[in-house]
């Protein structure tokens, strides 16, 4: 358990809105810029089921005169991913005159129709960082690993992230960022509340998150945000701490029985007012808003709202513990943003090979995961980060780690599903109602 109890004055007030296109927060970033869903966010993109055919895409050949000119979409982690990115391509194109890096920044709200938009219509970006990649492999829209990187650069990265981001054998997203989550909780209400120790169990967690929320004064006991922004990585928190799984084999498997249990009691939180109002409008970004502002007993967070904390309410009484399971045994969701890069028009591939390998690199690339605060996927990067204690609670769930199964070419399709239709059990939807819904998606 890590405990938190700063003594410094309250930083202002937050907004506890449940209607934000931000991504992960507003922490500048001399803090750790701020993160997804980890958020994160880790949110998807929703293109698998996408009809995509050929190579080539794109209006021109990428070639600007004496060089190569490379379009590059990324998500927006924080207030400081833009300028982070800008300041590693202005060093990049100072030493590689004859290449010139066009950035673009999206939020993880607007994203996933950007990516559509843009491969529908042959425009796809040369190089894109998201999560998931393999419909765009499945499609052979997508350059492996080892065309793009150089081979020190592949063999830097930790094997269980390179087999995340390989399909029978064969690696094509680069993973970029990775997080786990653990539960914070407010240390503080639980005193007032009576609540002794943070939760183990589910049983624990009701009872808790009841016992704080009878606080009253708009005080909620759990955060459960089941908005577009991140409802997959919710539900896969209850899903994986009951032992479930989205697939059977390689198949999409999302109405099963331990699915459904885990949905049904996740309903059964909100139904009993442990939640928030209305967890189906919460996207988790103006969620952490609210616990930050000392409003909401527990919720799963991820290594950038330790920073978040200490820029936006550094007098916050917080601690993190392991997340609750049915039966109390650990589990922790992992999540793995990737860097692809599409077979486009033009003779490109030497030069995203160079920038790749330039983003790769020990310095740029500890910098870029430090800034951001999330965990590193390269074994350089796991030394050279080894010894910062801000994210040292989350190195430590990370091997009971359970991931989504990104590699499946219905997962996007899927995923898409979930944040479009999960937040429905708040509305009085049956759980397996919702469930057939979203496997019904997933068939396509």
């Amino acid at each position: 358990m890590i405990v938190h109890d700063s003594k410094e004055n309250r930083s202002g007030t937050i907004t506890a809105s449940q209607d934000s296109d931000h991504d992960l927060g507003d922490v500048p970033a001399s803090v750790e810029a701020d993160m997804k869903r980890f958020v994160r966010s880790w949110a998807a993109v929703a293109v698998a089921g996408l009809t995509l055919t050929g190579c080539g895409f794109g209006a021109d050949d990428g070639q600007s005169e004496g060089g190569s000119t490379l379009s590059f979409l990324v998500p927006s982690y924080s207030d400081g991913t833009k300028a982070l990115w800008e300041g590693i391509i202005a060093d990049f194109e100072a030493a590689h005159s004859d290449i010139n890096v066009e950035l673009e920044i999206q939020s993880w709200d607007n994203i996933n129709d950007v990516v559509r938009t843009k491969v529908q219509s042959n425009a796809a970006p040369d190089i894109l960082n998201i999560d998931a990649f393999s419909g765009f492999a499945a499609d052979d829209l997508l350059y492996s690993a080892d065309e793009v990187v150089s081979a020190n650069t592949a063999a830097d990265f930790q094997q269980s992230f390179a087999d995340n981001a390989s399909i029978d054998g064969t690696m094509y997203g680069l993973p970029l960022i990775a997080s786990a989550r653990t539960m914070f909780y407010n240390t503080e209400l639980f005193e007032r509340a009576g609540v002794a120790a943070p939760p183990k169990t589910w049983d624990q967690l009701l009872d808790a998150a009841k016992k704080v929320a009878g606080l009253g004064n708009g005080v909620y006991g759990y955060g459960m945000p089941l908005g577009s922004e991140e409802a997959q990585a919710e539900t896969s928190i209850w899903t994986f701490g009951n032992g479930g799984s989205w697939t059977n084999g390689s198949t999409i498997a999302v109405n099963t029985p331990a699915n459904l249990e885990a949905v049904t009691f996740m309903k059964r939180m909100i139904d009993e007012k442990a939640t928030q109002p209305d967890p189906g409008a919460s996207d988790r970004t103006p969620m952490l808003d609210v616990f930050i502002q000392g409003k909401i007993g527990m919720v799963v967070a991820l290594p950038p709202t330790v920073g978040q904390i200490a820029e936006k309410n550094p007098s916050l009484k917080y601690a993190s513990a392991p997340i609750p399971t049915k039966d109390g045994q650990p589990m922790t969701l992992g999540v793995a943003d990737h860097l692809m890069a599409f077979k486009n028009k033009g003779d490109k591939q030497e030069a995203v090979k160079t920038f790749l390998d330039y983003v790769f690199s020990a310095p740029v690339y500890t910098t870029f995961v430090d800034t951001e605060g999330f965990l590193p996927t390269t074994k350089s990067g796991a030394a050279a980060l080894a010894g910062k204690t801000k994210i040292a609670s989350f190195l430590e769930v990370l091997p009971n780690a359970r991931f989504y199964p990104s590699t499946n070419p219905q997962w996007a399709t899927t995923q898409g599903a979930m944040q479009s239709l999960m937040g429905q059990i708040g509305q009085g939807k049956e759980p397996g109602t919702v469930l057939d819904e979203i496997q019904a998606k997933a068939n396509g």
